[in-house]
C-alpha cells in the first residue's frame, strides 16, 4: 500500500516541532514511527547518498524501546543496516553518524512528560534542517499493512540487536582526548543523575578528566527535567547538595543534549549565560543564538559577530552556516543551554571536531576547566559578565489555538502596551522573529511564544536584576491567564 507522509502526519497528530517529530505516546504507534523512519531514509537516499547504514539510540522513557523496535524494522525494510547505539545521549549518536558519514536517529522526548515521546533525525553531517523536514513530508512510502493490527501496532515485533559500544566510547574519548586526563583535577562535582540517558557517561567523563564525582538523585522513573524552566524541587536540591563541599552540581535533560550547571552556591545557571561563558572560553568569533537569549551577549562586546535566530536548533544551525561564510570560529547556543559547535576547535596539536547539534557535555566541561585555569569560583566567572538577568516559565496544557489567539491580539501594538505597559513601561521595540518580543523604555523585555514541541505557552523576561526578571515573569503569566479566559 502506498502511504502519503503528509496524510500520516495529519491523521496521527504527530508532526515536526523545533527538535524533530513529537507527539503523545498513544499517537506514536508502531505504524506511525515506521512510516516516519521509512520516509526519512527515503529522503536520505535522494538527497544525501551515503552508505546504507543508520545509527540509532534512545532515551530512558518507558515508550522508547517500542519505538526503537519500530525504527529497527523500518530500517531493515528500507534496505539499511541498523547500528544500535543503545541508550545513549543525542549528541553521541549524532557524532557517530557524522564520524561515519551515515544518517542517525534518536528516540527522545527530551524534557517533556513521559506520556509523550519523539524522534530526532540527523543526516550524515548533523541535524536535519527545516528544508530537510519538508523533503521528508513529501515522501510516499510503500508499506505492508499486514505488519500492523487495527490499532497500528506490530503483529510481531523484532528484538533489538546488540549494542554497538563505540557510539558511547567515541563520545567519551572526544572530551578526554581534547581536554586531557588531569583537566579537572582538584574539583569536586556532584552529578544529578535523575533519569538522564547520559547520567553514567557524564560521571565517567568527569572522573576521567580528574574530578572527584558524587552521584546524586538517581531515579528509576522518568523525571521531566527542563533546563529552561527549572523545577522548584530541583532548585532546593542543588542548594542542599552544594553544602556537601562540592564546587558545582551538573546535570542534563532527558536525552542529555542540554546541560544544567550550578555555581558554587547551588544556583542553577541560565543556559544563555552558560552559552556566553562557553563561547568566550572557546575563543569563538561568531555566535548564533535565538532572539530569546540574554542580551548580555551583545553587551559583553566579546564577539565579532552575533546572529539572532528563531528558537530551535535548526534555526541556530542555519545561523551558524551563515556566519561561517566569513567567520572562522563559530558556535551557537540556546536558552535551554544546548551548545552547538559549528567549527573545529584547535588547541596546539589537539582537535575538537565540530558537532553542529545540541551538546550538554562541552559547556559543562569548558566552564569547569575555566574554574581551574583562572582559579575562580563559577560565581566569579558570572560576575565578569554584564548584569542582565533573564527568567522563563511556561503555562502547561495550553492549547495551541489559544496561544495563536493571544499572539494575534498582541500584534495590535497599542493593545500590547495597554496590557503590559503597567508592568514595564512604554513599548519601544517589537520583534516578531519568533513569537512576540517586547522591549520597553525601562530596558525590560517580555517575550511570549507558543512551544514548538508541546501544548505550552512560554514566557521569557529580562531585566537588570534577577528579582525583577522573576517578578515580571509572574506578573506576565498572570496577565496571560486572565486574557486566555476571555478568548
Amino acid at each position: 500500500m502506498l502511504v502519503l507522509m503528509q496524510e500520516v502526519m495529519n491523521k496521527s497528530g504527530v508532526s515536526f516541532g523545533t527538535s524533530g517529530a513529537r507527539g503523545l505516546v498513544s499517537q506514536m504507534t508502531d505504524r506511525v514511527c515506521y512510516i516516519y523512519t521509512r520516509a526519512f531514509l527515503a529522503s536520505i537516499e535522494k538527497h544525501y547518498p551515503s552508505e546504507k547504514k543508520v545509527a540509532v539510540a534512545g532515551d530512558l522513557r518507558p515508550s522508547t524501546d517500542r519505538i526503537l523496535k519500530a525504527i529497527f524494522r523500518a530500517s531493515l525494510d528500507q534496505g539499511f543496516e541498523f547500528v544500535y547505539g543503545g541508550k545513549s545521549p543525542s549528541p553521541a549518536i549524532a557524532l557517530y553518524g557524522i564520524q561515519n558519514k551515515i544518517p542517525s536517529i534518536m528516540v527522545t522526548g527530551s524534557h517533556i512528560p513521559e506520556d509523550r515521546n519523539g524522534i530526532k533525525f540527523n543526516h550524515p553531517f548533523g541535524e536535519i534542517s527545516k528544508k530537510d523536514e519538508e523533503q521528508i513530508v513529501l515522501q510516499e512510502v510503500q508499506i505492508e499493512e499486514s505488519l500492523f493490527d487495527t490499532q497500528g501496532f506490530f503483529v510481531e515485533s523484532l528484538d533489538l540487536p546488540s549494542v554497538e559500544t563505540t557510539v558511547a566510547q567515541n563520545y567519551v574519548d572526544r572530551y578526554v582526548q581534547f581536554f586531557g586526563e588531569k583537566a579537572l583535577q582538584g574539583l569536586s562535582v556532584g552529578v544529578y543523575q535523575h533519569s538522564a540517558v547520559g547520567r553514567d557517561l557524564l560521571v565517567l567523563v568527569l572522573e576521567k578528566l580528574g574530578a572527584y564525582v558524587q552521584k546524586l538523585g538517581f531515579s528509576d522513573v522518568f523525571v521531566p527535567v527542563d533546563t529552561e524552566a527549572i523545577r522548584n524541587e530541583d532548585e532546593i536540591l542543588a542548594k542542599k547538595w552544594i553544602q556537601g563541599g562540592l564546587d558545582a552540581i551538573v546535570s542534563t535533560d532527558g536525552d542529555s543534549d542540554r546541560p544544567l550547571l550550578s555555581d558554587d552556591m547551588g544556583n542553577w545557571i541560565r543556559g544563555d549565560l552558560l552559552g556566553i561563558l562557553t563561547a568566550k572560553f572557546l575563543g569563538a568569533q561568531g555566535i548564533a543564538t535565538p532572539v530569546s537569549c540574554n542580551t548580555a551577549l551583545e553587551k559583553s562586546k566579546a564577539f565579532e559577530k552575533v546572529q539572532r535566530t528563531r528558537i530551535g536548533s535548526p534555526y541556530v544551525i542555519a545561523g551558524m552556516e551563515k556566519l561561517l561564510e566569513d567567520t572562522n570560529t563559530v558556535v551557537g547556543y540556546e536558552a535551554n543551554g544546548g551548545f552547538l559547535l559549528g567549527s573545529d576547535i584547535v588547541e596546539g596539536s589537539k582537535l575538537l571536531q565540530k558537532l553542529p547539534t545540541r551538546d550538554a557535555f562541552l559547556p559543562i566541561i569548558t566552564v569547569l576547566r575555566e574554574v581551574i585555569k583562572q582559579r575562580k569560583n563559577i560565581s566569579d566567572l558570572l560576575e565578569d559578565l554584564p548584569t542582565r538577568f533573564t527568567a522563563s516559565d511556561r503555562l502547561k496544557n495550553f492549547p495551541n489555538k489559544k496561544s495563536a489567539s493571544i499572539l494575534k491580539l498582541l500584534k495590535n501594538n497599542s493593545e500590547a502596551e495597554k496590557i503590559f505597559g503597567a508592568i514595564s513601561g512604554n513599548l519601544v521595540e517589537i520583534n516578531e522573529v519568533d513569537g512576540y518580543r517586547m522591549t520597553f523604555d525601562s530596558a525590560e523585555i517580555i517575550h511570549l511564544r507558543p512551544s514548538g514541541n508541546a501544548p505550552e505557552f512560554r514566557c521569557y523576561t529580562e531585566a537588570d536584576t534577577e528579582e525583577r526578571a522573576k517578578k515580571i515573569l509572574v506578573l506576565v503569566l498572570e496577565q496571560v491567564q486572565k486574557i486566555s479566559k476571555t478568548l
